[in-house]
């Protein structure tokens, strides 16, 4: 007689979400030691989530993975602000917590989590951010996204642990869109890994898979780097919030809460804080 088949339970929620079915969705997988990274992909490709992240906890260590639909990443900022307002909540305590998550590679990232009145909030601490190359034309990047101008400030690479071309714009974000298959390569030779299209004046941004097929609701991530890139340029003051616009113009509104810390000279660290809405629960089986 055959055993079972292994079941792993998921959490559905969205992230920089007020309420469900808005923001960024995301499953978060609880004790996923016995998943492979190929199964860990597979189910993120069948649950269609733009991100997936993977639990386990051994003696008090929460680790963590989390992967797009291609491919395991590094890092990720809604993925684990979702899994730590799911681990709070599984918790049944309504008191603040703190996390601590533990990524591929060795990186721990701090999560405080919030519940109040129903309501969940976490806030990531991205730590310092690394500055990686300023780009003075950003203008030469506006027929690779569908624009007819840039800002005048420069585009900047920039990581908190993806490297992210961020690509300063004064309008024009509704129609754009990546319009080369080759972008990947391109940000590759430039030393990034993806690309990020920020209003310098609305704060709204957009951000899609490098082939242009699947744009991303809320990237926390990136948020991080544009709120080092907005004090950087004096966008910004230092040491208060300022909220980061994303999903508009693909009907899922989100809002990102930025908090950079230092100066225009020094950015020290910078912190993303967001919502987390719960929309329902399930379980998939081993693939």
């Amino acid at each position: 007689m055959s055993s079972p088949q292994k079941t792993f339970n998921f959490i559905h929620c969205d992230v920089f979400a007020a309420r469900p079915y808005s923001g960024n969705s995301l499953a978060v997988i609880f004790d996923s030691a016995d998943l492979s990274d190929d199964q860990m992909l597979a189910i993120t490709q069948e649950l269609r989530h733009f991100e997936s992240i993977f639990l386990t906890g051994n003696g008090g260590k929460i680790s963590a993975k989390v992967f797009d639909l291609f491919e395991e990443l590094p890092f990720a900022g809604h993925p684990i602000i979702g899994a730590a307002c799911a681990l709070h909540r599984q918790s049944g305590n309504s008191a603040d917590q703190h996390w601590t998550i533990h990524l591929q590679g060795g990186r721990q990232v701090e999560v405080s989590t919030l519940h109040q009145n129903g309501r969940y909030w976490g806030a990531l601490d991205q730590g310092r951010p690394d500055m990686i190359a300023q780009l003075e034309n950003a203008a030469s990047f506006a027929p690779l996204f569908n624009l007819s101008k840039t800002s005048d400030l420069p585009a900047e690479i920039i990581s908190t642990g993806l490297k992210y071309l961020v690509i300063p714009v004064e309008g024009g974000l509704k129609e754009a869109r990546i319009t080369v298959p080759d972008l990947e390569e391109r940000l590759h030779h430039l030393g990034a890994e993806f690309a990020y299209l920020f209003d310098v004046h609305s704060f709204e941004g957009r951000h899609w898979n490098n082939d242009g097929v699947m744009e991303d609701v809320a990237t926390g991530s990136a948020a991080g780097v544009v709120g080092a890139y907005a004090l950087k340029h004096g966008l910004v003051p230092a040491n208060k919030s300022f909220v980061l616009k994303q999903g508009h113009f693909i009907g899922r509104p989100s809002e990102i809460i930025v908090t950079p810390y230092g100066d225009c000279d020094n950015v020290e660290r910078v912190t993303v804080t967001g919502e987390v809405s719960f929309v329902g629960k399930g379980e998939v089986f081993e693939p």
